[in-house]
Formats: structure tokens, C-alpha cells, sequence
């Protein structure tokens, strides 16, 4: 037993005498990796793969073990396709998750930022409200409606397909936009930079349109197929029911108020500002509980 540990001690301290700044570099490049990894599998259907995959990986384990000759060799075959098989199952999940990296930039961790963020703040706080209050009257009236902030990712296929306004957001507009029977109120509203950019814009469907609720019209379905190709937070007003939702990276949250669609608008487009006023979480809180 001592002369086991004497060679424990031994291969740690032999470890530890050779460890560089390139080894911790290497291990700290490897956990981060795997932290993204476990995070997009989490937010994705690929979690259940995950489990069956280390269910075949115990198999495997076990099979090796009692040396179950036709088990190991049809498990070694099943993991030598796994990878293609995962590639082909999951482009979409995959195709989101890179654009997602691409889209990241050096700016966004950068701590000498604030500038663009006050400028940001100025430029949305406005446009914000102009947003909500034309959406409150909307839902009141219960007059559909689809306004697509674009945010990193930008929409200029959408963009061509609408028409193109480059104007002031204004309350007055976006209500006379959306009212039945005019020219350009079948579409969605794109804004950009907190300006209105273009209107009567279509939207791409859904990749799974098939398991979306049925509840769900073509304007909802439009807004879940934005957000799945870009990082846009899309407004939809629902004519049945005058319902307000939002959604952002193939997800959907409603039943929003005119305060509280203000704060997650403005907590996603201005969020350091909004930070230094506080009172967020509560509202958002709420939003998410219904």
C-alpha cells in the first residue's frame, strides 16, 4: 500500500514540476469549450441525444467488460457513424450556434465600451416608446401586427422583399401601417437603429412549423421563423385576441403589458442603461411566470 502511494505522490509531483503557463492555457481553452458545448446541448434537442449517447457509451463499457464479442462490435460500428449521423440530425441546431459565435464581437466584452452603449441607450429609448404605445393601441383595437427589431444580424433579404421606408418610428405611423386595408399592412415592419426601415416585409417559416401550436396564426409562426435564422426580437399583436408576445431565438413569451414590454425591449437593446435604473427583474419575473 505505502509503495503505492510513494509512486502516486511521485507521478503528481512529477506533474506539477513540468505544469506551464501553456498547460493551464490548454486546460482552461478545453473547460470553456466544454462549458459551450453542455449550454447549447441544454438549449437544444440535442439533450436528449446527449443521454442516449452516454447510454450507449455505458453499454459499450459494460460489453467490453464481460467481452460480449457481437455487443462491442456493434457498438464500435454505431459510434464510428455517430458523428456524421449528429452533423446530419442536427444542421439547423448547429447552423444556429455558429452564427451565434459569428455574430459575437470583441466590443460586446470589451469593458472600454460604454461609449457605444450611451449612445445606443439614446438612440433606442426613444424609438422604445413609440413602439409600445403604438402596440398597447394596437392590442386594445385588436389590430394584427409585426414589428422586427433587427439587432447584430442583419435582415437585408427581408428588407428587399417589403418596402422601403427609412423613416422616423413614430406611434402615428406604425398605427396607420397596420390598419386593415392599407397598402402595407400585410407584412412585418423591420426597424433598424432605431429607425423604420422598411415595411410589408415576409418573413422566413419556421424550420418545424409542424410542432408549433395550432393556436398560432401566420404572423406568430413568421415571428418564431425570424428569430430561429437571426437574433431579432420580433412584437406580434394578435388579432383574435389582442395578445402581445416577443420572440427571440425560437422562443416565445407573452401576455406582455405596455410597461413590461418596454423594460425587455429596452433591458435587450440598451441593457447598461436600463441597468443603472434597477427595477428590471421584478417585471421581467412576472412576464415570464405567465
Amino acid at each position: 500500500m505505502g509503495s503505492k502511494l510513494e509512486v502516486l505522490f511521485e507521478q503528481i509531483y512529477s506533474v506539477l514540476t513540468t505544469f506551464g503557463i501553456f498547460d493551464l492555457i490548454d486546460i482552461l481553452l478545453v473547460a470553456y469549450l466544454t462549458y459551450v458545448l453542455i449550454k447549447f446541448i441544454r438549449e437544444t434537442r440535442a439533450g436528449q441525444l446527449a443521454k442516449g449517447l452516454l447510454l450507449l457509451a455505458l453499454c459499450y463499457f459494460v460489453a467490453s467488460m464481460f467481452q460480449l464479442q457481437t455487443m462491442s462490435f456493434l457498438l464500435e460500428n454505431v459510434f464510428q457513424i455517430g458523428i456524421l449521423a449528429i452533423i446530419v440530425l442536427f444542421t439547423p441546431e448547429i447552423r444556429r450556434a455558429l452564427e451565434k459565435a459569428g455574430r459575437t464581437k470583441v466590443a460586446d466584452l470589451s469593458v472600454f465600451s460604454a461609449d457605444g452603449h450611451e449612445r445606443d441607450a439614446a438612440v433606442w429609448e426613444g424609438a422604445v416608446r413609440q413602439i409600445t404605445e403604438a402596440v398597447e393601441s394596437l392590442s386594445r383595437t385588436k389590430t394584427g401586427a409585426l414589428i422586427v427589431i433587427e439587432r447584430k444580424t442583419k435582415l437585408g433579404e427581408q428588407v428587399d422583399t417589403g418596402v422601403e421606408l427609412n423613416a422616423v418610428v413614430s406611434v402615428e405611423l406604425l398605427l396607420n401601417i397596420f390598419f386593415v386595408n392599407t397598402p402595407l399592412h400585410d407584412g412585418a415592419v423591420i426597424i433598424r437603429d432605431g429607425k423604420l426601415l422598411a415595411a410589408a416585409c415576409f418573413l422566413p417559416k419556421p424550420q418545424k412549423e409542424e410542432f408549433i401550436a395550432t393556436q398560432f396564426g401566420s404572423r406568430h409562426r413568421a415571428a418564431i421563423g425570424i428569430s430561429e435564422v437571426s437574433d431579432a426580437l420580433t412584437i406580434v399583436v394578435s388579432e383574435e385576441t389582442g395578445t402581445i408576445s416577443v420572440t427571440e431565438d425560437g422562443q416565445m413569451i407573452r401576455n406582455f403589458t405596455q410597461e413590461s414590454l418596454s423594460t425587455y425591449l429596452l433591458d435587450k437593446l440598451t441593457p447598461t442603461k436600463l441597468a443603472e435604473e434597477g427595477g428590471r427583474k421584478n417585471i421581467l419575473r412576472r412576464v415570464m411566470k405567465k
